[in-house]
């Protein structure tokens, strides 16, 4: 079983987010999530250092420029880790289910397990939500840095429709026609973080697991006020795909032109996602301790 620990002591930044999506903790806690830690084969450590050393020898994801939009770079690893980690049989990804012509939705990935010899259904999402509780309104609400996501609504669709698009007659239909069996179990797969207020105290949402990562959240000014006082030359700003976790890097961070970032966010009207670095002797590396969201005024917007 990997350990967070184990996980962000890899190098290469393929292989650390692959170890990252085997164990993290996920932001919906139900009877159908699938849990890969719990299915990792005798040797998957040795596995995952091995291509840490020699990434060449492992997947080309490991490799390959990842993809800037991190759904699909996320999906070419849960690809890489169901197959080349567990060993089962990837038989479906993106699988478009159409009537009459009209698209009615895709199923993320029909995978077989070896273990029980049956298809199953998987719908992955890697998410990152801040929590929100507007003045006078007693109920919070779990923003993406889009504010049109909403942890609530995602939770919904993901257990409500899209674990449960495999039982529709025209998927069905789909499967028979590409010579697939049927799934008999639907899994939903959604790890990620949560971003508290840096200010106040908010409840965490009953569906995640109780062990999600956290991190925090705080407005322009206030991140303009703390980085004339805080130790800011250890912040690095996290470009996709490196907001799976943890950040590593073997040199020193640079100090970073937080001016031109702050005006970005304020131009831009848009979030931006910060890691602060700690030096660990150890591995001679500088390496995430925390993460943090650094969102305009105007955020969320409703």
């Amino acid at each position: 079983m990997l350990t967070p620990r184990v996980a962000a002591s890899f190098q290469t930044p393929a292989v650390r987010h692959l170890a990252w999506l085997c164990q993290t903790p996920q932001l919906i806690n139900s009877p159908i999530s699938f849990r890969p830690n719990d299915w990792l084969p005798t040797g998957s450590l040795t596995t995952l250092r091995h291509w840490d050393r020699h990434p060449e020898d492992g997947p080309d994801v490991l490799t390959e420029t990842p993809h800037y939009r991190l759904g699909l770079y996320a999906e070419r690893l849960y690809e890489c880790l169901m197959r080349d980690l567990l060993g089962w049989t990837v038989v479906a990804r993106n699988l478009p289910i159409r009537d009459a012509g009209i698209t009615l939705g895709e199923l993320d990935f029909i995978v077989h397990n070896p273990h029980t010899g049956h298809n199953e259904h998987h719908e992955i999402a890697v998410k990152f939500y801040l929590g929100y509780m507007a003045r006078n309104d007693l109920e919070i609400r779990w923003y993406g840095p889009n504010a049109r996501d909403r942890l609530d609504l995602k939770s919904s669709r993901m257990l409500r429709e899209q674990s449960q698009r495999c039982r529709l007659p025209e998927t069905i239909a789909t499967l028979s026609a590409s010579g697939i069996t049927p799934p008999v179990t639907s899994r939903i797969f959604m790890p990620g973080y949560l971003f508290y207020p840096r200010d106040s105290a908010l409840t965490a949402p009953a569906s995640a697991d109780s062990g999600h990562l956290r991190g925090y959240w705080l407005r322009l000014p206030d991140a303009r006020k703390r980085a004339q006082s805080d130790m800011s030359e250890t912040w690095v700003v996290l470009r996709k795909p490196h907001w799976l976790g943890p950040w590593s890097q073997t040199g020193t961070p640079e100090a970073e032109a937080l001016s031109s970032v702050f005006a970005e966010i304020e131009s831009s009207d848009t979030p931006r996602l910060f890691a602060s670095l700690a030096h660990d002797k150890a591995s001679a590396s500088w390496r995430e301790v925390q993460r943090f969201f650094v969102v305009p005024d105007s955020w969320p917007g409703c």
